[in-house]
């Protein structure tokens, strides 16, 4: 198995949870089978399953398709000020 390497820049910005991992978690959590997801979206079932496994991502056009159907947006954190 091919280990995935995150660049340092990436992990020292942040250590909330990517946004990869929380359509995972959206797919997950939603009522929806993948194979419902996949017939209602065009999205095809071994994409979302590699996406599932961590084994791929997804273009940008099907994360705006899955977004759109699971019923998500995105939504930035309120920048945290710094202290003078």
């Amino acid at each position: 198995m091919t280990e995935r390497v995150v660049p340092d820049r990436i992990t020292d910005m942040s250590r909330k949870e990517p946004f990869s991992e929380q359509l995972r978690k959206a797919i997950r959590q939603s009522d929806k089978t993948r194979y419902r997801i996949s017939k209602d979206t065009g999205v095809s079932e071994a994409v979302l399953s590699r996406f599932m496994n961590e084994k791929v991502g997804l273009s940008m056009e099907t994360v705006d398709l899955l977004c759109e159907y699971l019923g998500l947006r995105l939504v930035a954190d309120a920048p945290q000020r710094k202290g003078r």
